[in-house]
């Protein structure tokens, strides 16, 4: 057990607009991320429950059919294996929490949030 800060967690830059810091535990994974106005996460799913809490601007999630927006002091739960795309409305910050904890973040193997080179 042991306790930090944002200060002392490393910022990944991912893609242009687009930056994480994650705090991996065992069974989860907590991540504050960071999208500059107009930043898309492309679609994807992946087996873990997703738990996203908007602290500044706003993001708009695609689902199936069917588009959502999430306001800062909104959260949305998204069930695991839901394929979801969001884009940045505005600058943008929220606070994720994964269950199970996210290895393919923990591996770098999340290809379809990093900026191909």
């Amino acid at each position: 057990m042991e306790k930090t800060s944002w200060e002392k967690i490393e910022t990944e830059p991912l893609s242009p607009g687009l930056t994480r810091q994650t705090l991996h535990g065992e069974k989860l994974s907590f991540a504050r991320m960071q999208l500059k106005n107009g930043t898309i996460v492309p679609r994807h799913q992946h087996a873990n429950e997703q738990i996203t809490v908007v602290t500044e601007g706003a993001l708009q999630f695609r689902f199936d059919g069917r588009e959502i927006v999430v306001a800062k002091g909104e959260m949305i739960l998204i069930p695991a294996d839901v394929p979801h795309a969001a884009e940045a409305i505005g600058n943008s910050e929220t606070l994720e929490i994964f269950a199970p904890c996210r290895e393919d973040w923990k591996t770098k193997k999340d290809d379809y949030l990093r900026a191909k080179k």
